[in-house]
């Protein structure tokens, strides 16, 4: 048996959580540089705020409407999501996080409970211990556990949990469940299926086994074979698989002219991409580099290019990713264009136990010494914040208006409507005198 937990509208609820005055009200949470929604209460959907509206549109659109904007937040959204992790941990044999809201609980041995009264149970315990709001979704596979979630979330009679229990609210649950919403299909899937007449789960699953296969080949067949009741999904596919490729891109407040600025953007997005690369025990032996113009801006001159960077020995270290990125920009930047996107990918990751170093050109003494500055400057992070220590490429000395100092990158982003680091400082509750 699993069961799925699943925060509602969790970066929304993570606001509320210290802004009680909004509970009820219409909010949004804006993408990276205040860019557009991803992600709103129920409140904002009602009156029928968009996911990825560009939030000078929404504002135009819902003039009138009280809906508050906050700035993405994600060292409030990580702290929050580990405290919700850690309050379910004590009620339950496994968990598998699946992502920053949602995890996937491994109930086998549980026989012995009422596990509908004990989602309802572990629902109230979360939501009074870390004030997130969850809905559970219990069923014999991860799919049949996610759409009942699903359920919970629309219908209030659950209570916070729904839970799939006999073949008969099985096939109730599936004859009311759109295609489109079966985890693993998604909308393109959902059209074809609509081609060949079929639009809810029950009628995915009264199709023959071979049929599926035949036209969605083993992923569709996996979906058909869980939603009929048949746990086959891995456990591995839950717990976060290793990442193939690792992109970090962004688009700028502004538009960028400047060598020495953009720079500074490219070397801080190798940096993360490192970072992510050591998270994760892997290293990587190729990184490229995309700029992009403003494409919106027809009055000025428009430009795109990309170009990689092949290693002779794979590596996770900052240092060397970020010297790499940066050669690759001295080629590629073209004076006199107003950039607004640039972004650096991380590809041909293996793991970091496996290295092998190329015979003539590894330098054992000098890459021990880049792995280890790498890993001082993670420690330092870790326990002092991050960006704490960064390396010089990845700071730029434009001037702040106001008070004349030299800008960090970590405030390059236009995050105008951040709410405090409530859950992770202390400063967030100064009262000014």
């Amino acid at each position: 048996m699993w069961a799925l937990v699943d925060c509602d509208n969790f970066f929304c609820s993570c606001e509320r959580v210290f802004r009680p005055d909004l509970e009820g009200k219409p909010l949004v949470v804006l993408s990276n540089n205040d860019g557009c929604v991803v992600a709103r209460s129920k409140e904002a959907k009602k009156i029928g705020v968009r996911m990825g509206i560009p939030y000078y549109q929404m504002l135009e659109q819902f003039p009138n409407s009280g809906i508050t904007a906050f700035s993405s937040n994600y060292k409030l959204y990580a702290d929050m999501s580990s405290r919700v992790m850690a309050a379910i941990r004590e009620d339950v044999p496994v968990l598998h996080q699946y992502s920053i809201d949602e995890a996937f609980l491994d109930l086998s041995g549980m026989d012995r409970f009422d596990l509908k009264i004990w989602g309802e149970k572990l629902a109230a315990k979360v939501k009074k211990w870390t004030g997130i709001p969850i809905t559970i979704g219990i069923a014999h596979t991860k799919t049949l556990a996610k759409m009942a979630a699903r359920f919970g979330k629309n219908y209030p009679a659950y209570n916070k949990c729904c839970f799939i229990a006999t073949d008969d609210q099985r096939e109730k649950a599936l004859k009311l469940f759109p295609t489109e919403n079966v985890w693993g299909i998604g909308r393109r899937i959902a059209r074809k299926l609509e081609f060949y007449g079929v639009t809810t789960a029950y009628e995915f699953t009264c199709k023959s086994r071979s049929w599926i296969k035949s036209k969605f080949h083993v992923p569709g067949e996996r979906i058909w074979l869980e939603l009929r009741g048949n746990d086959v999904i891995p456990v591995d596919e839950m717990d976060g698989k290793k990442k193939q490729t690792i992109v970090t891109s962004r688009s700028f407040p502004g538009m960028i002219t400047e060598a020495p600025q953009l720079e500074a953007h490219v070397a801080n997005y190798a940096a993360r991409c490192a970072l992510k690369l050591r998270k994760q025990g892997s290293v990587c032996a190729m990184v490229t580099l995309f700029l992009q113009s403003n494409f919106f801006r027809e009055d000025l001159t428009q430009y795109s290019n990309s170009a990689s960077f092949v290693f002779t020995t794979p590596t996770n270290t900052t240092t060397e990713i970020v010297r790499a990125a940066l050669c690759i920009l001295s080629k590629i930047f073209k004076p006199g264009i107003h950039y607004k996107r640039a972004g650096v990918m991380v590809a041909d990751i293996s793991s970091a136990r496996a290295i092998q170093p190329d015979l003539f050109e590894y330098n054992h003494e000098l890459s021990k010494k880049y792995r280890t500055i790498s890993e001082a400057i993670d420690e330092i992070n870790r326990r002092l914040g991050v960006d704490t220590v960064v390396l010089a490429s990845q700071q730029y000395a434009d001037k702040d208006k106001a008070t004349g100092k030299s800008v960090k990158f970590s405030h390059a982003i236009k995050l105008a409507l951040l709410s405090p680091d409530y859950s992770t400082s202390f400063e967030a509750f100064k009262i000014a005198p």
